[in-house]
């Protein structure tokens, strides 16, 4: 079960290429902070602007340095299932302990053909396979009763949910019951999600501020939801100053304010407007003292 604080990680770059030794300084910070897992090459680790050969490369080196320490589940997600099917393959080959995959975006399929988009990558992997619901870039929702449908695969472990629908857990629960993992795939609503029914996220937040991204799974787990509602109010600020532009242009920013590694981002990601900047600035102070 991948349950508690996971991390949606950033791909940390200079001069146009992968920065290993900030990948390490940011992969040290989870190491000894308390993240749960990683998950590598995902939307905040900039997929799609990778090659092949970086994805794999990035991939294998995570799994090097964290050596078994942390669980490490790989972005693989395509329009076409066979592109995603052979990410799968280069996360296998690289040492990946689960994949991440999100639904067929941009040609808008049905229930039925969401179901065989996964059900194809089912069939010809090995790995287990976490299902990522994002509405608000796939266009297409994976419906409570096709995920109870994907469940009943060996291999679908669990859902990385990021629909903002806080009663779809609840929902999936009754149709799937435990031994499946739900992840909420968005920091805002964190305690809210689990008092739903998740147990756990994959944050953005907690590239930065992992401890206490933890603390707050921890106090949800001890169903301490009024000490989580407490972080989650610490954390909003700045929750909210990151959405100000697309992701993960402001948690690089707060990475690099942290030395941690630069603020650089691939096209068609650019930098932070001087007010956003500002703003992000603004509500991390107060975390960091």
């Amino acid at each position: 079960m991948f349950e508690g604080s996971l991390v949606a990680l950033i791909t940390p770059l200079r001069d146009g290429q992968i920065d290993y030794p900030g990948l390490q300084r940011c992969l040290d910070l989870h190491l000894c902070s308390g993240t749960e897992g990683l998950v590598v090459a995902g939307t905040t680790g900039e997929a799609p602007t990778l090659s092949d050969d970086e994805y794999s490369t990035l991939i294998g080196a995570v799994c090097r340095y964290v050596d078994g320490r942390l669980p490490v589940i790989a972005g693989a997600t395509s329009y076409d299932p066979v592109a995603a099917l052979a990410l799968i393959q280069r996360a296998e080959q690289a040492g990946a302990d689960a994949v991440l995959c999100a639904a067929g975006y941009y040609n808008r399929p049905n229930q039925q053909g969401l179901y065989e988009h996964f059900h194809y990558l089912h069939e010809r992997s090995r790995l287990p396979m976490l299902i990522y619901n994002i509405p608000p870039r796939t266009i297409v929702d994976i419906q409570p009763q096709t995920m109870a449908a994907l469940a009943r695969l060996e291999r679908v472990v669990g859902v990385k949910d990021a629909c903002r629908d806080l009663a779809r857990p609840m929902q999936e629960r009754a149709l799937i019951g435990s031994g499946f993992c739900y992840l909420s795939g968005d920091d805002c609503t964190a305690p809210a999600y689990n008092a739903m029914g998740g147990n756990g996220i994959i944050s953005v937040l907690a590239n930065a501020l992992p401890a206490h991204s933890r603390r707050l799974q921890d106090a949800c787990r001890a169903n301490d939801f009024a000490h989580a509602r407490a972080i989650q109010l610490e954390l909003t600020p700045l929750i909210q100053a990151l959405n100000l532009e697309p992701n993960p242009a402001g948690i690089k920013y707060v990475c690099s304010l942290l030395g941690l590694c630069t603020a650089e981002c691939r096209l068609p990601l650019v930098a932070l407007q001087q007010t956003t900047q500002a703003a992000i600035r603004d509500a991390l102070e107060p975390l960091s003292s």
